[in-house]
């Protein structure tokens, strides 16, 4: 039987229709209600009034408003996602039990993974933002093979478009085309020479120094991996205990400001020139990118959680069973007191 909280307060028609909801599935979903009311309780308030009913059930949430349809999926998930565990504790506690248990290398691979498995996520997210960041570095300091290969490497997944990138040890951090309307900055064009219509030379361009030395990752990408690795953080600090976000929130403020952003600078430009011409601007590609990149793992890694919390579980049972058999081993193998 599942447990199933509802978080209500007083007078509230969506709850009581929350609630018929409930009793209507009861027969075909046996669950256990308990019914929580933030009338009074300011912290609760302010967490849940604009939410209100909330249905909590194992690692689902359901907020206001649901339909009945909405309400019967989530139960029957967790229903679902509850006899699947009880199957494998009564395999562990019975079927399994007199199987002999051996502990591999990849078993505890697997096991430490499961529990470190953001450090490692944070790891690499860090390496690949860093990365980027190293090569003006090296530039400036006079090594430019090593940077020039950061450059090669990440230019096969960015446009490298050093008007749309950061620069280090310049006199700004950013020359966008004259099109975007910077006024404080001075344009691509005037600061460089180079025409800003040519792609080509503003890809191959890293700098120099005079306006110093582009990063590998363009802003919006920078923004992108920063916001995941932010997050990662995030997460991490609290326990891995966030709850993932919501998808229609994920789309709203994470994929739609930056495909507005992006598409509407691509279609206004050659050869579509669909619209009136647009170039974006460092704080739009980077507010964007940034939005899309911390929903992005907000989304994610809470969903990956759920799947490790289940690999721990596991691991955790054939751990213990495994040393349940090797102590049986040893009393049985224990010579009897003379």
């Amino acid at each position: 039987m599942i447990s199933v909280t509802m978080i209500s307060k007083d007078d509230c028609q969506l709850c009581d229709e929350a609630l018929q909801y409930l009793d209507d599935l009861q027969k075909d979903i046996e669950h256990e209600l308990e019914i929580i009311n933030i009338e009074g309780n300011p912290e609760l308030e302010k967490k849940y009034a604009l939410d209100i009913p909330v249905i909590e059930v194992g690692p689902y949430r359901l907020k206001a408003p649901f339909s009945a349809q909405d309400l019967e999926i989530t139960l029957r998930a967790a229903a679902e996602r509850e006899k699947n565990i009880a199957e494998i504790d009564k395999k562990v506690a019975e079927g399994e039990a007199s199987i002999p248990v051996t502990i591999t290398r990849g078993d505890r691979f697997s096991y430490w993974m499961s529990r470190h498995y953001m450090l490692v996520l944070n790891a690499i997210v860090l390496i690949y933002v860093g990365l980027p960041f190293l090569a003006p570095f090296l530039m400036s300091a006079g090594y430019t093979r090593p940077a020039t290969t950061i450059y090669r490497f990440y230019g096969l997944v960015c446009h490298q478009l050093a008007f749309r990138s950061w620069f280090i040890f310049g006199d700004q951090a950013a020359y966008p085309r004259e099109a975007a309307g910077v006024d404080s900055l001075i344009p691509f064009g005037v600061a460089t020479g180079l025409s800003e219509e040519n792609e080509l030379a503003a890809r191959q361009f890293v700098g120099n120094q005079e306006v110093g030395y582009k990063v590998a990752l363009c802003e919006r990408d920078v923004a992108i991996y920063g916001g995941i690795l932010l997050f990662g953080i995030i997460f991490s600090l609290s326990g891995r205990r966030i709850k993932h976000l919501p998808w229609y929130l994920w789309l709203l403020v994470g994929i739609l400001p930056i495909a507005l952003d992006g598409f509407s600078q691509l279609l206004s430009q050659p050869p579509l020139n669909m619209f009136p011409y647009r170039e974006s601007t460092p704080l739009l590609r980077t507010v964007t990118g940034f939005l899309f990149g911390f929903t992005t793992a907000w989304f994610g890694y809470p969903i990956v959680e759920e799947s490790m919390a289940d690999v721990r579980r596991y691991y955790e049972q054939k751990l213990a069973r495994a040393c349940t058999q090797a102590e049986a081993k040893r009393k049985g193998n224990a010579l009897p007191p003379t």
